[in-house]
């Protein structure tokens, strides 16, 4: 059985071979990480974990590897289910091993559907293919995955308390600052450690919290560009943790800011801004918004982590370059500390003024958490953003107490998301004075500047648009003509003293 790093790469050595394996295999590649090897055989690849004892995973004996095996195709199959087949043995002699084969078992590997290396993202990214689809998707599936497909932490277990969550953080920094040479990296790392430690002491009972309302639930734990792919035109989420349930059974936020801070990292900051309002829109989880720069800083020390482990593994030019990234992984964090430029925006303009499409540009660049009437509205009613509601004009719905709870809900929303330090648009018609007012008011309380942006747009280009988006069937929106010339008729124009407050937008 193999102890050592070295005997397990004779292992991977000889598993070159073709013939190891009970099926035809062409020429095997061999992908290492920090904590593993996979072998590509063609139709099927093997997953075989290294022996090794980081102290937040032990693959250190082999009834150890077989359980994390085990764990890692069940929890996948959440996810990913037509890729994770089985736990196969591996028989013979590291010199000359069989898969799957007859007689004692010295090793054990996860077998798994093997699918294009280039289709990861991070190599879509690289290529230059990544798009907002993708990004948009991703989004789309987390939030279906984080509320349908995950089990919450029981009410009596220690997964996602305060304490638990302080733990990895403080075990980041145990493991990074050994392993920096550079006085100006420590200070940065030593500043992050006094940041993390004042907010968690802040942020302690919200963390207990969301615990108590079931938010921390058994989530994929590892979830950036690396770990997803884009097969047959659909998002393939693979490689959860399995090794540590401490570090899966966390708040949805936390995850939410790997992905976020993966963006970033990658230089990609409108689309990390898209993510999160797409995961935010779909899941209404506002509240957590709190923890998510916390959760982004301790995210980026993961990273860095790792990077460090890795100049322990490497020498020469491939140690430098690990170096570099736990440095600008160090700068990223540092810059995550720090709020964003405040502000709330709100829109003015009748349905079909292209409201939506020049606010989801603006939340991307310079970057904001956006509000969508349309959304909110059938949220606070119980509905899907894309159901239809088959209320009337001023009726239902969009009747005049209803359109009260709406507005009160959106500017409650837009001051909480303010006090915690991420600039806010809202995207709603505005057409009453009382609702620009209303927004006016929590920017004022707060000394956060106000602006309105202002769509003037002729009267027969919104009929079209909206004819045009009524046979598209697929805009949350749920304004038709009559809508439109409901608002035509009881709009109440910009008055003059909102002037100073006024960005016209051309659409």
């Amino acid at each position: 059985m193999p102890e050592t790093i070295s005997e397990s790469a004779k292992l991977i050595q000889s598993l070159h071979n073709p013939a190891c394996f009970n099926h035809a295999a062409g020429p095997v590649r061999v992908i290492e990480t920090h904590i593993s090897w996979v072998l590509l055989t063609g139709e099927f690849a093997y997953k075989i974990k290294k022996p090794l004892n980081l102290g937040f995973l032990d693959f250190s004996s082999l009834d150890k590897r077989l359980h994390a095996c085990c764990d890692e195709v069940q929890l996948n199959r959440r996810l990913a289910p037509a890729i994770y087949l089985d736990v196969v043995p591996i028989t013979g002699t590291p010199a000359a091993p069989r898969i799957n084969g007859s007689g004692a078992t010295f090793e054990y590997a996860v077998k798994m559907r093997q699918f294009p290396v280039d289709a990861t993202l991070d190599r879509l990214d690289a290529a230059g293919g990544l798009t907002a689809h993708h990004v948009e998707a991703i989004a789309a599936t987390l939030a279906r995955f984080h509320f349908e497909g995950c089990a919450r932490a029981a009410s009596d277990s220690l997964w996602g308390t305060p304490e638990k969550i302080r733990q990895p953080v403080v075990q980041n920094f145990e493991q990074i600052a050994p392993r920096l040479d550079d006085p100006a990296d420590q200070h940065s790392l030593d500043a992050l450690q006094r940041w993390s430690e004042t907010e968690h002491a802040r942020l302690a009972p919200l963390m207990a919290a969301r615990k108590r309302d079931g938010f921390v639930r058994e989530c994929h734990g590892d979830l950036h560009l690396g770990n997803l792919a884009w097969v047959d035109e659909q998002l393939l989420v693979f490689d959860c943790i399995e090794f540590n349930p401490e570090l899966r059974w966390i708040d949805i936020q936390s995850e939410v800011a790997f992905c976020y801070m993966d963006l970033l990292q990658r230089g990609h900051a409108d689309w990390a801004w898209l993510f999160l309002n797409r995961w935010l829109e779909a899941t209404g989880d506002y509240a957590g918004l709190v923890l998510l720069r916390y959760y982004a800083v301790y995210r980026a020390l993961v990273r860095a982590k790792v990077a460090a482990i890795r100049t322990a593994q490497t020498s020469g030019q491939e140690r430098a370059a690990a170096l570099a990234e736990v440095r600008t992984l160090l700068n990223l964090a540092s810059t995550l500390t720090h709020a964003q430029p405040m502000r709330l925006d709100i829109t003015h303009g009748l349905s079909g003024s292209g409201k939506t499409t020049v606010t989801q540009k603006r939340m991307q660049t310079p970057g904001a958490i956006r509000l969508r009437s349309d959304v909110e509205r059938k949220r606070l009613a119980g509905l899907d953003a894309l159901a239809k509601s088959g209320s009337g004009v001023g009726r239902d719905l969009y009747a005049a107490d209803a359109t009260r709870r709406t507005y009160a809900h959106l500017a409650r929303l837009a001051g909480e998301i303010l006090d915690t330090g991420w600039p806010v648009i809202v995207d709603a018609t505005f057409t009453a004075r009382w609702q620009r007012d209303l927004l006016r008011e929590v920017a004022h309380t707060r000394n956060v500047e106000f602006r309105i942006l202002d769509f003037p747009v002729p009267v027969a280009t919104l009929r079209e648009r909206i004819v045009q988006r009524s046979r598209a069937g697929n805009d949350v929106s749920e304004a038709d003509l009559a809508v439109l010339q409901h608002q035509l008729e009881s709009e109440e124009p910009l008055d003059t003293d909102e002037q100073a407050d006024i960005v016209g937008i051309d659409t």
